[in-house]
């Protein structure tokens, strides 16, 4: 099926709004929206998946037609509050079509994180008295007009609907391209961190390619991860993970590697660890302005700098870096300060297309964690 047929599908049928968080399984469907879909469909990259559900009920409050939402079945965790505190129809009632990318699916092989949310995404819906089909490549543009009445079936009674959505259903088009202008490779900048405090730290680091970066690198540099706790799921929680660590022994030097897009999707943790002001964690925060792991599609809020907010939340010191040098002068000058400290580091959007993955299980490496965090001094 074409994402291009299918979006025009959902505007025939009334939708003029979609918003939500970029998915790799609905990567041709993102890439129809930023290009061919961007002439007819009001189109938002919300800062988590909750966030387009609010987004969703204050559009069909002013217009009384549904809003469309998408996101990876990971983030159906995000959408649960509002979903069931505003959006049910025992609450306020409001209609609204989810999409979701099906990552995890039972017999499919996938990474770690996403198996556990494979098995339950299409309880979750059943739970949260959400009807639901499922499409996949066999799936027609004639079934998904069947499919788009069972929605309004279900809209015109106050409810909403998903479409879950399988890995591969729609082909490859015109693929959407963005650039941010940065020149530092990412790469390169955490090879950087890992060289500049790998002696003096432990390291949280968050889900996407900065964790399969750092796991690459680190076992080049020093023949071991084993100091870097990989936060594979639970986008935007890195630096409350890293702060739970750091509490624990203020003796102990704690660096979380965050990248943007993630931090973007919780950033009340800024203003939570400004006012507990830990003097043993650095926040260092990827910057791309985009979630390049699913896409390269830019977020909600690109172009911009997050020092500023930092600043304003109490963060004690502030750098913003876009060059090996200008890195390596702020990691030994927050190394010797000993204060709270985000250093933002601003990348182009490029990787290894070799770019391998964890051979270790999520269970494995953090009983290795655990054991260096506990073994060393």
């Amino acid at each position: 099926m074409k994402a291009s047929m299918f979006l025009k599908e959902l505007y025939r049928c009334g939708f003029d709004t979609i918003a939500g968080v970029p998915d790799s399984t609905l990567k041709q469907l993102c890439d129809a929206i930023c290009t061919e879909a961007g002439a007819y469909l009001k189109h938002y990259v919300t800062a988590n998946e909750g966030a387009a559900v609010g987004l969703a009920a204050g559009s069909y409050l002013a217009t009384g037609k549904p809003a469309c939402i998408y996101m990876q079945n990971s983030g159906q965790g995000n959408i649960i509050n509002p979903l069931a505190s505003i959006a049910n129809e025992e609450v306020y009632g409001i209609p609204m079509l989810f999409l979701i990318g099906w990552r995890g699916e039972p017999g499919i092989k996938d990474e770690p994180q996403h198996i556990f949310q494979g098995k339950v995404t299409c309880k979750l819906l059943e739970d949260m008295g959400v009807s639901y089909a499922i499409v996949d490549k066999n799936t027609s543009i004639e079934e998904v007009c069947t499919i788009l009445q069972k929605a309004m079936e279900n809209f015109a009674i106050n409810r909403q609907y998903a479409i879950v959505i399988k890995k591969g259903t729609f082909e490859p088009e015109t693929k959407y391209k963005w650039e941010n202008g940065f020149t530092l490779i990412r790469e390169q900048a955490l090879q950087t961190i890992l060289e500049q405090m790998y002696d003096k730290a432990y390291f949280v680091s968050t889900t996407g390619k900065i964790s399969r970066e750092l796991y690459e690198q680190s076992d080049a540099l020093y023949g071991n991860h084993d100091k870097i706790f990989m936060t594979v799921g639970g986008m935007g929680h890195a630096s409350m993970i890293a702060f739970g660590i750091a509490q624990a022994d203020p003796n102990r030097r704690i660096v979380c590697v965050d990248g943007d897009g993630a931090m973007l999707m919780h950033m009340g943790a800024l203003a939570f660890l400004a006012n507990q002001a830990p003097t043993n964690l650095i926040h260092i925060v990827i910057n791309n302005a985009a979630h390049e792991s699913v896409g390269s599609m830019p977020t909600g809020y690109s172009g911009h700098t997050y020092t500023q907010i930092a600043q304003a939340c109490g963060y004690s010191k502030v750098y913003s870096v876009d060059t090996k040098e200008s890195l390596e002068k702020a990691l030994q000058e927050a190394t010797i300060n000993q204060v709270l400290t985000m250093i933002e580091v601003k990348v182009a959007l490029a990787s290894r297309s070799d770019l391998g993955r964890p051979k270790e299980s999520a269970a494995e490496n953090k009983k290795a964690f655990m054991s260096a965090y506990r073994t060393t001094k």
